[in-house]
């Protein structure tokens, strides 16, 4: 019985190769991508295909409720709970919320920014099956990797290391999960 692996990964020298090698997997049919990096490599962004993301939308539904929550805590105050008629001024007097629902809006956006951010990432994560691999550690120094999962739909063991091999990395790895 063959042992179940979380995928392979294949040890680039340089950027270019690394780029090169994510844009013939897209290519070759692979979606279940992932690359690792000492810096940021902004093509990289673009052969992985990883421009749809949900924080933006994370970070206006935030907002909204941030003011809404601003500007209902006000007016509960103010209206319902401690009514205070002072020189005859309307109880709901919205101009002098603008500050306190601005402010709300602001800290409720940050903060799901935040905690939005963390959960898309999955952090924190102790643990991932790529840190079983001996020679992932010089991706923190000069070394770039792909890593082809195996939950991706193309993925066959023998076929994904074949065609890891074309694209000449200096080696490749299984990743034990």
């Amino acid at each position: 019985m063959i042992k179940p692996i979380y995928g392979l990964m294949a040890e680039f020298d340089n950027p270019t190769a690394l780029v090169a090698a994510a844009r013939a997997a897209r290519e070759k049919g692979y979606r279940r991508l992932d690359a690792y990096s000492p810096f940021p490599i902004e093509e990289l962004t673009d052969a992985l295909h990883l421009h749809h993301n949900k924080l933006p939308l994370i970070v206006l539904f935030g907002g909204i409720v941030g003011g809404l929550a601003g500007y209902l805590l006000q007016y509960y105050v103010t209206v319902i709970y401690f009514p205070i008629n002072i020189a005859g001024r309307p109880l709901h007097s919205w101009p002098s919320y603008i500050i306190i629902t601005f402010e709300t809006t602001i800290l409720f956006a940050a903060i799901s920014a935040v905690l939005g951010l963390l959960a898309l990432c999955g952090l924190p994560m102790p643990y991932h099956p790529t840190f079983n691999v001996p020679r992932f550690a010089l991706a923190s120094r000069n070394r770039f990797f792909l890593c082809i999962e195996s939950r991706d739909p193309l993925f066959d063991r023998a076929r994904t290391i074949e065609f890891l091999e074309t694209l000449e990395p200096r080696e490749v790895s299984e990743v034990a999960p």
